[in-house]
């Protein structure tokens, strides 16, 4: 697998239209399979850097404060 450049993403959003992109070509059925193959290489990098945007961001205490009271309401019996 050749390293594939995801320099020009800098932002989760770009990833994710990127990768919306990927999926309409793959699904396309005139694409070959050599070319979703390299299409599916870029998507498992796009992944990997999505990922580890979401690992290293920071959270406000405003934000971690308001992500806990929403699983304290998820764990409440109904």
């Amino acid at each position: 697998m050749a390293k594939v450049d995801t320099s020009q993403y800098t932002t989760f959003d770009q990833i994710s239209g990127r990768l919306d992109e990927i999926v309409g070509q793959v699904r396309d059925k005139g694409v070959s399979l050599e070319r979703s193959l390299d299409l599916f290489d870029e998507a498992i990098a796009l992944g990997s850097k999505a990922v580890d945007m979401v690992d290293t961001a920071e959270v406000s205490p405003q934000e971690a404060a308001a992500a806990a009271q929403e699983d304290a309401a998820d764990d409440k019996p109904r």
